[in-house]
């Protein structure tokens, strides 16, 4: 294994248990009705913008200007899925959550794949089904009839989040970009804000979530996750982030029985060799430019 794809390995794993971390806190902010979704979105947002804002000006690696994808479109996407994961997770349970959310991320991706000309091997589509079949497997249990505007806002925060990654990809400046997209999505969460100001309601400890998330989970977790995307194609991406669930499942299992340890363990066996099989030398020559 060579150091690059080390690299991209370690950043990936790191990338997936922010992503899982992130999840399980709005999930107990806003399961919990400890903050309105609009404040923990805007609290989020404005909080890991802060941060990457100040870590990007005394980084020692800060770059010459170059062509960036970074900027409006990038931080609409961004919004888009974090203001729409938000709200979603007022009316959805977290099984039922992911197993919308993070095919509709699969979908788009491989669908800009497919546009853009890389064409998934054998393997890959295996790896795909395989990891699918392993989410199902392992939330079935905890399934339940969605809530139809539930449903269509995860939906939305899947495509969002498809595309913000698909931006993100070959990215020079991991950190300078996602600082940027942060920062340009702060006036989109602060018209949220104010047009959900009449259902407003917070607390100390939810917006000690909100900051957790938006600084760590959020903030430093994306600026990994760019830096991952520059070793992965759009399908690997795609395949590598069915994880998320698997982790954050496995976590809250370890705090209440609500998921059966064995569908736990099989449903992560299933994820793991899904990611095996989709990671072959031979999908790393289709990539997205």
């Amino acid at each position: 294994m060579s150091s690059r794809t080390a690299s991209t390995a370690l950043a990936t794993v790191v990338a997936l248990v922010a992503f899982a971390s992130n999840s399980i806190l709005c999930r107990l902010a806003l399961g919990s009705r400890l903050i309105d979704p609009a404040s923990f979105t805007t609290v989020r947002i404005v909080s890991g913008a802060a941060v990457l804002a100040a870590l990007a000006a005394f980084s020692r690696s800060r770059r010459t200007r170059t062509t960036t994808r970074a900027g409006w479109k990038s931080a609409a996407y961004l919004f888009a899925y974090a203001i729409a994961f938000s709200f979603s997770y007022t009316s959805l349970g977290a099984s039922t959550g992911a197993l919308i959310l993070f095919p509709s991320v699969q979908m788009t991706m491989l669908a800009a794949a497919l546009r853009a000309g890389e064409r998934p091997r054998p393997f890959e589509w295996l790896g795909l089904s395989v990891a699918l079949a392993g989410l199902v497997y392992l939330v079935l249990p905890g399934l339940q009839a969605p809530s139809p505007t539930g449903a269509a806002l995860m939906v939305v925060a899947g495509v969002a989040w498809g595309l913000y990654s698909l931006r993100g990809r070959g990215s020079p400046d991991p950190l300078g970009d996602t600082a940027r997209n942060f920062i340009c999505a702060v006036p989109f969460a602060l018209v949220a804000s104010v047009v959900a100001m009449s259902r407003a309601h917070r607390s100390g400890d939810g917006l000690a979530l909100a900051v957790v998330s938006g600084a760590i989970s959020s903030g430093l977790g994306y600026v990994i996750w760019y830096a991952a995307l520059r070793g992965l194609s759009a399908t690997r991406a795609a395949t590598v982030q069915l994880a998320v669930p698997i982790i954050a499942a496995v976590v809250s299992t370890s705090a209440r029985n609500t998921i059966p340890p064995t569908a736990a363990m099989m449903g992560t066996a299933s994820c793991t060799v899904a990611a095996r099989v989709a990671e072959s030398p031979r999908s790393a020559a289709y990539q997205i430019t």
